[in-house]
């Protein structure tokens, strides 16, 4: 059975981003909101964002609320944040596939791939 997953590391503090707010979206010819998730102290959600009927094929996207987040970490941070709002669009193209989208965030970066 297929499913969205995600999990996110604050790579500045070392450590997962607990409470960060992470909304799903699919993409067509207009977006659809499908459900929003807050990270657990581990860093990911509790679950899996998508999975069994509700998997379909097409294209999403994560919307990171890492603005929030940073600012609850007590860092030094610029105002404005040069991060806030981090979108990560990316394709399902099959139903029985696991899709885990992680995020490594900083302050002044981010990276993410295609996890297992």
């Amino acid at each position: 059975m297929g499913r969205l997953t995600t999990h996110v590391l604050d790579t500045a503090l070392g450590k997962p981003a607990n409470g960060l707010k992470i909304d799903l979206w699919q993409h067509g010819e207009t977006p659809v909101f499908i459900s929003s998730h807050v990270t657990n102290a581990d860093g990911r959600v509790d679950g899996p964002i998508l999975d069994g009927d509700a998997l379909k094929t097409g294209t999403y996207e994560l919307t990171f609320h890492a603005g929030d987040y940073l600012r609850s970490t007590g860092q030094d941070l610029p105002d404005p944040l040069f991060l806030d709002i981090i979108p990560i669009r990316f394709g399902i193209a099959e139903i029985d596939g696991h899709y885990h989208v992680p995020l490594l965030l900083s302050p002044f970066g981010y990276s993410t791939y295609r996890g297992s």
